[in-house]
């Protein structure tokens, strides 16, 4: 079974992710979900498509791990939008 390393250090596999219907998104979820694609293990196209996400929050998703790991996450997308807003 191919798998990636989740955000937990441990091992992902395509069967670990968020069920497709998820409305909940923790911080672990999206952390996952980053990862799954990062790894190679759902493209981009399939996670947006499973999940219901526009390219823009995905990216948004993981331009904050890389900025900050995974404390970045919590920022809410009011609060970025806001950011990007009075910075841009």
């Amino acid at each position: 079974m191919r798998h990636v390393i989740g955000p937990t250090g441990e091992p992902l596999t395509l069967a670990d992710l968020p069920p497709a219907n998820t409305k909940r998104w923790v911080i672990r979820r999206k952390a996952e979900v980053v990862a799954a694609v990062r790894g190679g293990l759902i493209t981009l196209e399939d996670a947006c498509r499973r999940y219901s996400l526009s390219v823009e929050e995905f990216l948004s998703w993981q331009k904050a791990i890389e900025r900050n790991g995974l404390p970045g996450l919590r920022v809410t997308r009011v609060q970025q939008y806001r950011e990007e807003t009075l910075s841009g």
